[in-house]
């Protein structure tokens, strides 16, 4: 089974170009390095799915025009992966259906804090309606997309990546076990967060993603999760192995 894979957004939390930032990366007119909030598009002829929905959801379904939404699955509750969860709305109107949504009890925590008027008793005309499914280290589906849950760690925080098919999508990690590492393998296309080149607390470095990816040795790996701190887009691909690159915002990939 074929899927789509489009790439919504490729940014570290922040965004590029960066608020009050006039760095030769936030300024630049090349749009690979205009980044929007990290989160990724999968289709296959039955089914959409979104894994993330960050503060640039709205701008992102508008600017690749995506008019079918069956899911939504989180990667965990940092506020760049579920603050745009409200524009499921659309969807609801749409379709007269709740949202399914899939995430760990912890997120479910979060999302039920940060977005208390969806989950209120009393129900206020017009706000998002979503239908919460809880998953965890098991094999899950949405219709016909099977889903396997990797775990990596985000410094002390648990966060899900996600295997289909040949398929894999690791954001916001610094850390996986060798038991992880083993699902990683022999896959198509790896996609891997690369925050920037200096030493950071909870996220792989260049180097780091560049190390992991001989590691695991996939066909193909893009990076993404990319601040400013990176470089420019054409210039850090110029560094990359031939089977590395960057991801950027509207890439769109069949696998």
């Amino acid at each position: 089974m074929p899927i789509k894979v489009t790439f919504l957004g490729t940014g570290t939390s922040q965004g590029i170009p960066l608020v009050a930032c006039a760095c030769r990366v936030c300024t630049s007119e090349n749009e690979k390095d205009k980044r929007t909030r990290t989160s990724v598009l999968v289709e296959t002829a039955k089914t959409t799915l979104v894994i993330d929905s960050g503060p640039d959801f709205r701008q992102q379904l508008l600017r690749e025009k995506v008019k079918r939404l069956d899911a939504v699955v989180f990667t965990h509750e940092h506020k760049d992966h579920i603050a745009g969860l409200d524009e499921v709305r659309a969807f609801n109107y749409i379709t007269k259906m709740k949202m399914p949504v899939y995430a760990t009890e912890r997120v479910q925590k979060a999302l039920h804090r940060e977005f208390a008027y969806i989950f209120s008793e009393e129900k206020y005309p017009g706000i998002p309606e979503v239908e919460l499914f809880t998953i965890d280290d098991e094999i899950f589906t949405v219709k016909d997309i099977l889903l396997e849950p990797i775990n990596v760690m985000h410094y002390k925080l648990p966060v899900k990546g996600f295997k289909i098919n040949k398929f894999a999508y690791v954001t916001d990690a610094n850390f996986i076990t060798k038991e992880e590492k083993e699902k990683l393998k022999n896959l198509d296309v790896l996609v891997l967060n690369a925050l920037r080149r200096e030493p950071h607390i909870s996220h792989f470095t260049f180097i780091e993603a560049i190390e992991l990816v001989k590691e695991l040795n996939p066909k193909k790996a893009y990076f993404i999760h990319m601040a400013h701190q990176l470089g420019l887009h054409d210039e850090v691909s110029k560094e990359l192995p031939e089977n590395i690159e960057l991801a950027f915002d509207g890439l769109q990939l069949i696998i």
